[in-house]
């Protein structure tokens, strides 16, 4: 059984966000890493190969992106994923990436891909669904749970009110989130010495033409400064939540 895990390259939570001119994210200094949600979709995948009883012979790691997305899929070998793709191209937007991965691993026979529920930069949760449709195979989302049960694979989903069980046959993908692992796993030293030596196979662009057409970004507005209240002036209180917050 061959797993693929799709990686998004992103910038670290705790990256001051500054935009160049507008129209693109100023990289200038940008920490990159990997997508939260990916990052337990990898840990996920290695729980399942390192468990003697599941018949996982490899893990494979993906990710659409320039050069500099690179160290990511290094750190990406280094938790102990086998090999990476990185198509040799910028992600535009969700169909694009879905479209240049799909045509990257059609012939590849992957069993299970797993896809983190939304990246932390667009957050647009759209790209695991558009995979399965372009691969043409079923996709499941919201799983926070995935086990191996013989020839069937058991996931376990998120709904309003409680969980779901559902039971697939190989392949599909599996849009995961929260919960699918515990804590994203961490690369050891001997981890990063041998993912020098893992392959990291890039693969050309293939002509996709977006969907979606960013005209501009902007920072939001800074939030005005704190306004401290006297505990008994209920009435300045009042004011404030009604005629600034507007919560009233």
């Amino acid at each position: 059984m061959k797993i693929l895990v799709c990686l998004g390259n992103v910038p670290d939570t705790t990256t001051k966000v500054k935009f160049g001119d507008g129209k693109a994210l100023d990289k200038t200094g940008v920490q990159w890493i990997i997508n939260p949600w990916d990052e337990l979709a990898l840990t996920r995948a290695m729980e399942l190969k390192e468990d003697a009883g599941n018949p996982v012979n490899s893990v494979t790691v993906i990710t659409v992106g320039g050069k500099d997305a690179e160290p990511t899929m290094r750190k990406a070998l280094a938790i102990g994923a086998d090999d990476a793709i990185r198509v040799d191209a910028e992600p535009v937007d969700a169909f694009s990436v879905a479209a240049q991965i799909a045509e990257a691993v059609k012939d590849k026979n992957f069993d299970i891909i797993l896809s983190g529920i939304e990246s932390s930069d667009y957050n647009g949760s759209m790209m695991g669904g558009m995979l399965a449709e372009f691969l043409e195979i079923p996709s499941v989302s919201a799983v926070s749970g995935l086990e191996l049960k013989g020839s069937e694979v058991e996931l376990t989903r998120d709904i309003d009110g409680g969980k779901e069980q559902v039971t697939v046959s190989a392949p599909f993908v599996a849009v995961v989130q929260k919960g699918i692992a515990k804590e994203p796993r961490i690369a050891a030293m001997r981890g990063i010495m041998m993912a020098r030596k893992k392959p990291l196979n890039v693969v050309p662009v293939t002509p996709v033409e977006p969907l979606a057409d960013y005209v501009g970004f902007e920072l939001p507005q800074p939030k005005p400064p704190c306004k401290m209240v006297d505990a008994e002036n209920v009435v300045s209180l009042v004011e404030l939540l009604q005629n600034e917050a507007k919560v009233l």
